[in-house]
């Protein structure tokens, strides 16, 4: 007898090869037989029509705080991600001593987007050690869930208030080399850093991981390569941009010394710099000869983010707006509504001195999201040249009154930049180039301004009925069994017999994602963007089902992952 069989789907394996229709069983939540199977089970479904894959992993994830109030993971746990890594870019919440939860909570708020009232509210903060951590989170998840050890935590644990804007010294050293060693001794799945211009803590100041020295740094890749089950990420500031060659250089030599693969965020296509990313991939190269693997990751869907005209984001950024938006907001108000602050925002947007900003000056093509009176009913997600034209008014005038209607709350989406035929190729040319791979949501980050997290139904839909760039069993295969390998996740990503059955059922001819919206759900009714998935049938975690027709079951059946145990080896050399 098995616990559950799924019945007549077409199960596409996450191998890359080409679906099969045929049942799945799975027994004490393992994959205990795929075909034909005879045998009864205590629940069936029949999957008829549907396809039958492999969960999704999600590779970069920063759901480290959101799981202590939201143990499903939402909303990846609506578009099929069973697994998530969490801890990346250097950003933990341990280890940590418990003098330090302010500064920690307020440096997350800060390059992360986590509201401060939410980490007070929705996380226990009862461990210090990153094994106590995990413990924290052991059977109380929706998904699988396993982390990286971060360096800023490990920084402020040692170095603390006054020494962490300095070089380590050699004392100091030692004692973070034996934290992270401890720490992955407990389950970390490895260490994660950053040394980006664009982070800094709460206070304003730069993160304390951008004064590590090279030697620290490769003194935490020998670090991670004495243990089993572990690797690397890593974010420097030229990876939005033009990797340097000390960034470089000291990204080949970390994989290199750990003998374990590095991933790092984010790598961004356009047609319109094509050298730049193939010079961002090289880094890939000049690790492959040194021994070492270095992997970038790549969205496969465009992940645009919200912006409005009362909270900070990159209109704020145009130069010349900010006598303006910097206004107490009454005031901001009232300068918007004035003819002559209107023509002049417009001609400072446009003009060339706006720089990289004049994208930002399209106003006609910006999509009203939420909005929030009753003046503005009926424009939710339509083009401002539209509600324009209807009105017969300049669309920079529209989008002022709508706004100023919603007292600056109104949530603006503008129109992606690189969505042509041309980009849209060479994303596809990346997704098949072994030097990246698929992901990069940050979900569970920049809660208010983005939602990356429903990447997998959107990247399917794409596949199955829009542009089709690649298979929809080559899209499976990238979102499932490479993320996995990557990280030694040697029982998952695929489904074949003894594998864990994380499973991902949905329907081809509709699988989809809805729109990202604003909602005031998370503690303290902070808002956050969530996206709805269409088409997703079930979604079982461990073989128990989390999802049903794209609601949630409540069920807790997710494990916390750990180095060793739940991960194997993945050498470079």
């Amino acid at each position: 007898m098995f616990d559950y069989i799924i019945r007549g789907g077409l199960v596409i394996d996450g191998t890359g090869t080409p679906g099969v229709v045929a049942d799945v069983a799975i027994k004490d939540g393992r994959i205990a037989a795929i075909g034909a199977i005879d045998g009864e089970a205590t629940r069936e479904f029949d999957a008829t029509g549907l396809i039958v894959a492999p969960g999704i992993v999600d590779p970069h994830t920063h759901y480290d705080a959101q799981l202590f109030w939201d143990p499903s993971a939402s909303p990846s746990n609506f578009h099929g991600v069973t697994t998530i890594i969490g801890g990346n870019c250097g950003f933990t919440l341990a280890p940590i001593d418990k003098k330090d939860v302010t500064y920690i909570s307020e440096m997350m708020a800060k390059v992360e987007g986590m509201p401060l009232v939410a980490l007070a509210e929705g996380v226990p903060w009862t461990w210090e050690s990153f094994g106590e951590y995990l413990a924290a989170l052991e059977g109380k998840l929706g998904v699988n869930a396993g982390f990286l050890v971060g360096h800023c935590a490990i920084r402020r644990k040692v170095m603390g208030e006054h020494r962490g804007q300095e070089v380590a010294s050699d004392e100091e050293l030692e004692q973070m080399r034996q934290l992270l060693a401890e720490s992955i001794q407990a389950g970390g799945l490895g260490f994660s850093s950053s040394q980006s211009r664009t982070h800094s803590d709460g206070d304003g100041k730069a993160i304390t991981s951008r004064y590590a020295d090279r030697r620290e740094m490769l003194a935490f890749a020998e670090v991670v390569e004495a243990h089993p089950g572990t690797t690397l990420e890593y974010i420097t500031s030229g990876c939005l941009d033009n990797l340097d060659e000390d960034e470089k250089e000291l990204m080949a030599d970390l994989t290199a010394t750990a003998n374990r693969p590095l991933n790092w965020n984010l790598l961004t296509v356009d047609s319109r710099s094509p050298e730049k990313t193939a010079h961002q991939l090289e880094v890939s190269d000049r690790a492959a000869a040194r021994g070492g693997k270095i992997v970038a990751l790549t969205m496969p869907t465009l992940v645009p983010m919200n912006m409005s005209f009362k909270n900070h984001c990159a209109l704020f950024l145009i130069p010349g707006w900010q006598p303006i938006m910097q206004l107490p907001i009454e005031w901001r108000i009232e300068a918007l509504k004035s003819p002559g602050v209107r023509a002049k925002l417009n001609e400072l947007a446009k003009s060339k001195e706006a720089g990289v900003f004049r994208r930002l000056s399209g106003w006609g093509s910006y999509i009203i999201g939420d909005t929030f009176s009753e003046a503005n009913q009926g424009v939710e997600w339509r083009a401002v040249s539209e509600i324009a034209e209807e009105r017969g008014a300049d669309p920079f005038d529209t989008l002022l009154d709508i706004v100023i209607a919603d007292d600056l709350r109104t949530v603006i989406w503008p129109k992606p930049t690189d969505g042509d035929d041309d980009t849209w190729k060479m994303r596809a040319d990346a997704w098949n180039d072994p030097r990246a791979m698929v992901g990069g949501s940050d979900a569970g980050a920049h809660l208010d301004r983005m939602c990356g997290a429903n990447y997998p139904t959107a990247f399917l839909a794409d596949c199955l009925r829009g542009r089709k760039l690649v298979s929809v069993e080559r899209a499976v295969a990238m979102m499932t069994k490479q993320p996995a390998e990557l990280f030694g996740l040697h029982d998952r990503g695929v489904l074949k017999v003894d594998n864990v059955a994380d499973v991902f059922i949905f329907d081809p001819e509709t699988v989809d994602s809805k729109q990202a919206r604003l909602v005031d759900d998370l503690p303290g009714k902070s808002p956050r963007l969530v996206a709805e998935s269409i088409g997703v049938v079930r979604v079982l975690v461990n073989g128990t089902e989390i999802l049903i027709n794209g609601q949630p079951t409540g069920a807790l059946p997710g494990a916390v992952l750990r180095s060793g145990k739940d991960t194997v080896t993945v050498s470079t050399r």
